[in-house]
C-alpha cells in the first residue's frame, strides 16, 4: 500500500490528468461544431461579411434583409399541402364549383346541396369569409383561435379539401419552387405521398395479426412474417397491379411524378427559353411520407412501397414517417415500426434506402414523461435514420449526452425547424435544444416544414435562429453547407472533409477560379451534390463580395 502523502500526490496527478483530458475532450466538441473562425482583423471577404453581420445582429429588419439575401442551399424538410399558402388554395377552389366551405369549420368540403355551405368562389367576394377561411386553414390569427398551437396546426391538413389533390401537385411545386429560388434556396426535397394510395391499399389485402400476437413473436419469427408480407407486396400492389386492369405503386409514382412535373413545367414556361421562370432549374427531389396513424399493415406497406420505389423512380430519394406524433397511434405503434424499419433496412435490395424520420416532436406534457424517453435514440439504431426531423425532446431522452455523442459520431443531421417548434409545441429560446446539437458538434440544417400553414418562409427561419439563438454568420454558412452535404441527391461531395469544409483534391483549385478545372467539371457532372455545393460556394463568393 502507498504511504498516505503518496496516495495524495498520485490522487493530486489523476485529477489534472483527468481535467486534461476532459479538456480536450470540451475542445475538441467545440470544434467539431465550429470550424477555427479567422482572426478579429481577417481581411477575407467571409470575416469582412461576419464583422458586418455582427454590427447588425440587434436590428430585426436589418438581419432579415441581410438574410434574404443570403445563400442557403437545400430545404430538406418540408410537406407539399403544408407549404402551400392558404390564399392559393382558396383561389384554386374557387375554380371549381363542386367545392364548398364548411359554415362551422371554415375548411373546404365537397358540395352536397346544402344551402349553408357556400360555394368557394364565395370567398373571392366577402372578405369576412376569405378571412376565417385563412385563419381556418392556417396559424395566421393563432391567438384569437380556442385551439391551441398544436390542434390549430394539424387540424389545417384537413381543411384543404380537393383543392390540395394529386392532380393539384403541379400548381403546389410551382408555388414552392418560386417562393424558394427567390430567397436563394438552391434545392429541395418534399414530402408527399406519390403512388396515389396503391402502397396502402395493397396493405389492407394482407393478412395480418393482432398486436398481441406479434408481441410474441421472437425477433426472428418477426423478421421471417415482415420477409413474408413484403413478398405478398411486391407480388400483388407494389411492383405488379393488385389485379389485372390496375396499376402498381411503382408504375402509379412514376405517372403521378410525370403529370406533376408537366404541370409544373407548363406553369413556368420551362420550355420557352426567353420567358422560362428561373426556378425551372432548381433540383428538386421527394420523400415518400409514410402515415404513423395507419394499421400496421398499411403502414408496412408503404414502407415497403416507398423502398421499391426509390429503386425504380430516382426522383423518390427517401422515406419518411409524418402526422403528429403524440396521438394514441402514433405512440403505440412506434415500437412496431422501429421493428420494420430495421427489418427492411436488412433486405439487401434496400441497403441503398435512405431514411429520415420525424422524431422527438413532442415536449413535456404532451405526452407522459417515459414517452419522450426513446424515440429519437430508436430512430437512430433502429429506425437507420440518417437524418431526423425536429428532435426537440433530445434533452428528455435517456443518457441524452450520450446520444448527441453518438448523433455527431454518424453525422446523422438535424433538421430543425424553429418556427414550427414555437407554433406547435411552444419551445422556443433557450427552451430549443438546437445550441445543445451545435454544442456537441451533431450537423444541423434548417427547413420550413410547413411554412404556408406557418406563414413562414426559409429566410424567417435563418432569422429566427439569430434572434432566438444568436447565431453568427459562419454558424448560418455552416448550416446551409451540411443541408447540401447530408441531402439525398446522390453522387459525392465536394468535400474530402465536411466537418472543415476541405475540398477534394480535384476541385481545390476551382474554388477561387470562376470556371472549374476539366478534371473537376469531369467530376461535377458525375456527382450531382458535388455539382450543387460548388454553386453554392460561387454563391456564397458573390455574396460576401457584396
Amino acid at each position: 500500500m502507498y504511504p498516505r502523502s503518496t496516495s495524495l500526490a498520485f490522487a493530486s496527478k489523476l485529477k489534472l490528468v483527468s481535467f486534461a483530458l476532459l479538456w480536450l475532450a470540451a475542445f475538441q466538441l467545440q470544434s467539431a461544431a465550429q470550424a477555427p473562425a479567422p482572426p478579429s482583423g481577417s481581411t477575407t471577404a467571409e470575416a469582412k461579411t461576419a464583422r458586418y453581420f455582427d454590427s447588425i445582429k440587434a436590428n430585426p429588419l436589418e438581419v432579415y434583409a441581410f438574410l434574404r439575401e443570403m445563400p442557403k442551399g437545400g430545404d430538406l424538410h418540408l410537406h407539399l399541402s403544408g407549404t402551400v399558402y392558404a390564399e392559393s388554395f382558396i383561389e384554386w377552389a374557387a375554380t371549381q364549383p363542386n367545392i364548398c366551405v364548411d359554415p362551422v369549420t371554415f375548411g373546404l368540403v365537397t358540395c352536397d346541396g346544402n344551402a349553408a355551405k357556400p360555394p368557394a368562389s364565395k370567398a373571392l367576394t366577402d372578405g369576412m369569409l376569405y378571412r376565417r377561411m385563412l385563419y381556418s386553414m392556417s396559424m395566421l390569427n393563432l391567438d384569437k383561435s380556442a385551439l391551441s398551437g398544436h390542434d390549430q396546426f394539424f387540424d389545417a391538413f384537413g381543411k384543404f379539401g380537393s383543392a390540395s389533390d394529386s392532380p393539384r401537385f403541379g400548381d403546389m411545386v410551382a408555388e414552392v419552387a418560386k417562393r424558394a429560388m427567390s430567397e436563394r434556396v438552391s434545392y429541395l426535397e418534399i414530402m408527399l405521398t406519390p403512388d396515389n394510395g396503391k402502397s396502402r391499399e395493397a396493405g389492407r389485402k394482407l393478412t395480418w395479426p393482432s398486436d398481441d400476437e406479434l408481441a410474441k413473436l421472437s425477433a426472428a419469427e418477426l423478421n421471417a412474417f415482415f420477409a413474408q408480407k413484403r413478398e405478398e407486396l411486391v407480388a400483388g400492389g407494389i411492383v405488379q397491379p393488385i389485379s389485372p386492369g390496375t396499376t402498381s405503386a411503382t408504375q402509379e409514382t412514376k405517372a403521378q411524378l410525370d403529370q406533376l412535373n408537366a404541370r409544373f413545367r407548363k406553369l413556368l414556361d420551362c420550355d420557352n427559353s426567353s420567358k422560362a421562370h428561373p426556378a425551372c432549374q432548381l433540383p428538386i427531389r421527394y420523400v415518400y411520407q409514410v402515415a404513423r396513424s395507419l394499421a400496421p399493415r398499411e403502414a408496412f406497406a408503404q414502407m415497403v412501397g416507398a423502398m421499391e420505389i426509390m429503386k425504380a423512380e430516382p426522383r423518390v430519394v427517401a422515406v419518411n414517417m409524418v402526422q403528429a406524433e403524440d396521438t394514441r397511434a402514433s405512440m403505440n405503434n412506434f415500437a412496431l415500426q422501429m421493428k420494420m424499419l430495421d427489418y427492411l433496412h436488412s433486405v439487401a435490395d434496400y441497403k441503398n434506402g435512405n431514411v429520415t424520420l420525424h422524431a422527438g416532436e413532442l415536449a413535456p406534457g404532451l405526452v407522459p414523461p417515459e414517452g419522450m424517453r426513446f424515440h429519437i435514440r430508436d430512430s437512430v439504431q433502429k429506425g437507420h435514420a440518417k437524418r431526423i426531423g425536429h428532435g426537440v425532446d433530445v434533452m428528455y431522452e435517456d443518457k441524452p449526452y450520450e446520444l448527441l455523442k453518438e448523433m455527431a459520431a454518424k453525422r446523422v443531421l438535424v433538421e430543425v425547424c424553429l418556427t414550427s417548434n414555437d407554433g406547435i409545441l411552444g419551445v422556443r429560446g433557450k427552451h430549443h435544444p438546437l445550441p445543445m446539437y451545435l454544442k456537441f458538434g451533431v450537423p444541423v440544417a434548417l427547413a420550413t416544414d410547413d411554412l404556408g400553414i406557418s406563414r413562414s418562409e426559409m429566410t424567417m427561419e435563418y432569422a429566427k435562429a439569430v434572434n432566438d439563438h444568436g447565431l453568427d454568420y459562419r454558424q448560418l454558412k455552416r448550416m446551409a453547407r451540411n443541408s447540401l452535404e447530408h441531402a439525398f441527391i446522390g453522387g459525392g461531395s465536394l468535400w474530402r472533409d465536411a466537418n472543415r469544409f476541405l475540398p477534394v483534391a480535384v476541385c481545390q483549385s476551382s474554388l477561387q477560379t470562376a470556371t472549374p478545372s476539366a478534371a473537376c467539371q469531369t467530376y461535377l457532372n458525375n456527382n450531382a451534390r458535388a455539382k450543387l455545393q460548388l454553386e453554392l460556394e460561387k454563391a456564397f463568393a458573390q455574396f460576401e463580395k457584396r
